[in-house]
C-alpha cells in the first residue's frame, strides 16, 4: 500500500507561565491512501494534539519541536502557513467535535459548503451550489435544494454534524480527519454518523483517521487502531488485534469500560489520573495506574515490542524475561 501520512518522531510542546507542557512526546506512525486509522485514548493523551499538529492549528503558545509530519511527498512541518492554507479544507478536511460551535450562525447552510469550493476550486458560484447539495443528498439531508438556503439553527444537532461531514468532503480531500465527530449525540445518530463515513471512504476513497475517546466508535469504520497515552502511542495494531489480542495494560482498561449488553458484570473504570505533561515520568506514563507495574516500569520507558504481524505494545510485560499475565479481556468485548 501507499503511505498518505507519514509521521516520524513528532514531538508538540506547549510553552505555558508554569512551564512547558510536553503534550507529544515522539509519536510516529503511518496512514495508506484508502485506510481508516483510529486514534483512541482519554482526555489529554495527545490524540487531538497530534492532529492539530498535522494541521498546522495549534494555539499560539503551542510549537511543533521535532518531527516529520510527510503528507503526500511534503513535510507539513515545514511548509510555509501560504502553502499550508492551500492544503487546509483542501487536501485535509476536518470535521470537529461540536458542530454549533464549527458553523458559522449567521451565513446559510449553502453558503459555507460553498465556501471551501470557491477558495480552492475553479468554479462558479452556480456549479459550486449544485455540488453543495449534491454532497447534502450524499450525506444524507432530505430536501437538499430547500435546506440549503438555511440557516444552522434550523437543523439538529445530527444534522448539523452531517453538514459538517458535507463540508470536509466538498473538496473531495485526500484525508478527513474526524474529532470525535458523535460525542454530542446520541445511540441511533451517532451509529447513522458513523455509518455515513464508512460509506463515503469508499465511494470517494478518502482516507480517514478517527480520534475518539471510545473504542467501541472505531470498532466498524477503522482498519488500523492507534492507542496513545501521555503523549505517546502505547499499542498499534490491526482493529482484530487491538480487540480479540490486546498487549497493553492500558488497552485492557479501555476495553474493560465499554458496556456489554451480555455481560452482567459491572464496568471497571482505570483508576488514577493522567500523567502530568509538565514534568513527564521517566518509566511508563501508565506505570502509576497498572496494577501489573514493576520496578523497572517506573524508570525506564518500555520500547514498541513487535507482539504479532504489524502489531507492537510499549509494556515491560511483553519482554521476553517478564512474567507471564494472562489479559483480563479479550474476544468477550467485540
Amino acid at each position: 500500500m501507499e503511505k498518505l501520512l507519514d509521521i516520524k518522531n513528532l514531538k508538540t510542546s506547549f510553552f505555558t507561565h508554569v512551564g512547558e507542557v510536553k503534550a507529544v512526546r515522539g509519536v510516529s506512525f503511518h496512514l495508506d491512501k484508502g485506510e481508516a486509522l483510529g486514534i483512541v485514548g482519554e482526555s489529554g493523551s495527545g490524540k487531538s494534539i497530534t492532529m492539530m499538529s498535522v494541521m498546522r492549528l495549534l494555539a499560539d503558545n503551542g510549537k511543533i519541536i521535532d518531527g516529520e509530519i510527510m503528507f503526500d511527498g511534503r513535510d507539513l512541518a515545514k511548509v510555509s502557513e501560504q502553502d499550508m492554507q492551500k492544503i487546509r479544507g483542501n487536501e485535509i478536511g476536518m470535521i470537529f467535535q461540536d458542530p454549533m460551535t464549527s458553523l458559522n450562525p449567521v451565513l446559510t447552510i449553502g453558503d459555507q459548503l460553498t465556501e471551501h469550493l470557491l477558495k480552492h476550486k475553479n468554479i462558479s458560484k452556480q456549479d459550486a451550489m449544485k455540488k453543495a447539495v449534491e454532497m447534502l443528498k450524499l450525506v444524507g439531508i432530505p430536501s437538499p435544494e430547500k435546506r440549503i438556503s438555511q440557516y444552522p439553527h434550523e437543523f439538529s444537532g445530527g444534522m448539523r454534524q452531517r453538514v459538517m461531514i458535507a463540508m470536509a468532503l466538498i473538496t473531495e480531500p485526500k484525508l478527513l480527519i474526524a474529532d470525535e465527530p458523535t460525542t454530542a449525540l446520541d445511540v441511533t445518530i451517532q451509529a447513522q454518523i458513523l455509518e455515513l463515513m464508512k460509506d463515503l471512504k469508499d465511494k470517494i476513497n478518502t482516507s480517514i483517521i478517527l480520534i475518539t475517546h471510545d473504542l467501541g466508535v472505531v470498532a466498524d469504520v477503522c482498519n488500523r487502531i492507534n492507542v496513545m497515552y501521555g503523549g505517546l502511542v502505547v499499542e498499534t495494531g490491526k482493529t482484530s488485534e487491538i480487540f480479540y489480542n490486546p498487549r497493553h495494560p492500558y488497552t485492557w482498561g479501555l476495553l474493560r469500560s465499554i458496556p456489554n449488553p451480555k455481560a452482567k458484570e459491572r464496568l471497571k473504570p482505570i483508576d488514577g489520573q493522567p500523567p502530568d505533561l509538565l514534568k513527564p515520568p521517566a518509566g511508563c506514563p501508565f506505570a502509576p495506574r497498572c496494577e501489573y507495574a514493576m520496578k523497572v516500569c517506573m524508570t525506564h520507558m518500555p520500547p514498541l515490542f513487535e507482539v504479532g504481524d504489524n502489531h507492537r505494545a510499549a509494556c515491560w510485560l511483553n519482554h521476553k524475561d517478564a512474567p507471564k499475565v494472562e489479559a483480563p479481556v479479550g474476544r468477550r468485548h467485540v
